[in-house]
């Protein structure tokens, strides 16, 4: 919602071969930046759903969107999980004092307490075991400090299996979650090829 960088919306064909139903907000690839959500955003409760994922990218603002639901969220119970994702490589979450007050001003906004985090330190394609290590570094600091555990450590499986292999306490790395990349975007091939 926030970032509109990467959008879900653009690979909608790819979306529904995976059997996953979409739900963009209402302006979606109209060149429009705003936080409305359709009213189909109901139907996350309202559906026998097996899982729903709402990403809200990472701050404040997409954070303030998940409060208009905070009764809705309240009778999930215990099946709700609020991950926050961590990319130690962003400005607004290099350091784990950073990080902690991004958080709390994200459990604020949304009204929703915090129950994991993610380690998802990259670079894009120049991604290697480095990021993940700074991102381990950090984050464990924040799970210590705030008694949020580590849920996964996400990586592409060249760069997260080297990390793995380095022996990083499981306490801090948490599931390894192994990931593809569909979205490429056009600065992608001449970084890539050094043009």
């Amino acid at each position: 919602m926030v970032n509109t960088y990467f959008r879900l919306s653009e690979r909608k064909t790819l979306i529904e071969a995976s059997d996953i139903r979409l739900v963009s907000p209402n302006y979606a690839m109209k060149n429009v930046e705003t936080l409305s959500l359709p009213a189909e955003v109901q139907s996350a409760f309202d559906l026998d759903w097996s899982t729903v994922v709402f990403d809200v990218g990472g701050d404040s603002a997409g954070a303030t969107a998940l409060g208009r639901y905070k009764v809705d969220f309240d009778e999930v119970g215990e099946g709700l999980e609020v991950l926050n994702v961590i990319n130690v490589r962003r400005p607004m979450s290099e350091t784990p004092d950073k990080i902690i007050a991004l958080m709390e001003e994200i459990e604020q906004k949304s009204r929703l307490k915090i129950t994991g985090l993610v380690n998802n330190s990259n670079l894009a394609h120049l991604t290697s075991p480095e990021e993940l290590r700074d991102g381990y570094e950090a984050i464990k600091e924040v799970a210590r400090r705030t008694g949020v555990p580590v849920r996964f450590t996400a990586g592409k499986r060249e760069a997260l299996e080297e990390f793995l292999a380095e022996g990083f306490g499981e306490e801090f790395v948490g599931e390894p979650l192994f990931i593809k990349t569909y979205m490429h975007r056009d600065w992608d091939t001449y970084t890539k090829f050094g043009i």
